[in-house]
């Protein structure tokens, strides 16, 4: 039995009503997400947490807040062994020749947790070129609560457990977050403390990737 005309015009325009609510909701919440995003950068660039005063740097220079001296660039990583969340051995000499983003980080960091899943995009991004993390959590936390913040953070890479030791190898990490940008021959090619923004810490990615590095000091 055909529907009357009168019927169909108010369905069609029902339909148009809903489809153009769906799509004004759709967009709401895509700018409220990038809306809270924004204030949640903000609000983390405001919260970069400092854990000591910044000693003065070598030759004079003195280092500040938002730019420490990089003190290891340039220099062989220094070598370490750590224990994993899941109980393995993980040692930074079993990455050697594949470029490794080691980043000191705390469970109350919050600029932490916020670049930590920027690192695992970037970890399958350029997985075909051996980039790996190693996340150190540098934490008083207990083991289960380091275990579920990296979880709830989505981090696949290897979470490493700090051993007091790593840290002042690593020139004490006065500032957190803290990474280190290692290429293939094991050189800090960059150094960076505090939250960057994802380009940065991408460009970085992509210069620990190419560059080819000269070991100037120490370590293995």
């Amino acid at each position: 039995m055909p529907v009357p005309e009168g019927i169909a015009m108010k369905r069609s325009a029902l339909v148009v009503v809903l489809l153009i609510a769906g799509i004004s909701l759709m967009l709401w919440a895509g700018w409220h997400n990038l809306r809270e995003r924004r204030l949640a950068m903000q609000k983390a660039q405001e919260s970069h947490v400092i854990l000591t005063p910044a000693a003065p740097a070598q030759g004079g220079a003195q280092a500040t807040e938002s730019n420490p001296e990089p003190q290891l660039r340039g220099k062989a990583a220094p070598a370490f062994t750590l224990v994993s969340l899941d109980g393995k051995k993980v040692s930074l000499a079993d990455y050697k020749g594949r470029p490794v983003l080691v980043n000191f980080w705390a469970t109350w960091c919050a600029p932490c947790k916020l670049e930590m899943p920027w690192f695992e995009e970037f970890r399958a991004k350029y997985a075909g070129q051996g980039f790996e993390v190693l996340g150190i959590a540098e934490d008083d936390a207990g083991k289960d609560e380091i275990a579920k913040a990296a979880k709830k953070l989505g981090t696949t890479y290897p979470i490493l457990l700090t051993d007091g030791k790593v840290s002042p190898a690593y020139g004490g990490i006065d500032y957190l977050p803290e990474s280190f940008y290692i290429n293939a021959k094991g050189v800090v090619v960059e150094q960076t403390a505090g939250l960057g923004s994802k380009d940065e810490i991408e460009a970085n990615i992509k210069k620990a990737i190419a560059a080819t590095g000269t070991t100037t000091a120490g370590a293995e």
